[in-house]
């Protein structure tokens, strides 16, 4: 192997312990299903053409800029959506001009999305995949990978699991575990929360 091979398979092994799976795996099904190149996607995302080339390539790691990663993870939502098979290419191209456009979400935003997307008396644990634990889940796993690996989390929830149990139970859920599964906690425990508060609302 040549250092460049060594530095490609070191990095893509990073990015699946960051990102679940290396990040031209993820970005290629996107170009796929989108019908864009790869310079199209890397507007979208607000990257440089080079820079996804060569984050795809294994050349670089990391996304740098979490805004990237969140606008990543939403262009995999709309393509995952059952009803993205009946959009236009115009209404394809709509959707991803609003979410490159999209500002990086913060933590107002997150209390925002979950009362406007929850309506009262509606089940938020929906088999752990309801609409309104996605982005919030995804988002704060975003953040706990951008911060930190997953061999640092889980050494991070080993230290606080006797004193701490549940904090620890966030960190590995949150932090290695499957998307899947954070959505599920987001639903059971922040959305199943609120709607009981609001249950108890004269």
């Amino acid at each position: 192997m040549s250092v460049t091979e060594d530095t490609v398979a070191r990095n893509r092994a990073l990015q699946v312990e960051w990102y679940g799976e290396p990040l031209g795996d993820r970005v290629r099904p996107l170009l796929d299903r989108l019908g864009l190149s790869q310079s199209g996607l890397a507007g979208v995302l607000g990257l440089s053409a080079p820079m996804l080339s060569q984050l795809m390539s294994g050349q670089r790691a990391k996304i740098s800029n979490p805004a990237v990663l969140h606008r990543l993870m939403a262009i995999e939502d709309l393509v995952a959506d059952p009803a993205f098979d009946a959009l236009t290419a115009a209404e394809i191209k709509a959707r991803l001009a609003e979410i490159g456009a999209g500002p990086a979400a913060t933590t107002s935003g997150l209390r925002r999305a979950t009362s406007e997307r929850i309506p009262a008396g509606e089940d938020p644990d929906d088999h752990g995949t309801h609409a309104g634990s996605r982005e919030p889940a995804r988002l704060v796993q975003a953040l706990l990978r951008e911060v930190a690996s997953a061999a640092e989390i889980d050494a991070a929830a080993d230290l606080i699991a006797e004193r701490f149990p549940d904090l620890a139970e966030v960190l590995r859920v949150y932090g290695t575990g499957r998307t899947s599964e954070a959505e599920a906690h987001y639903a059971r425990t922040v959305l199943g929360r609120l709607l009981g508060d609001r249950s108890a609302m004269p």
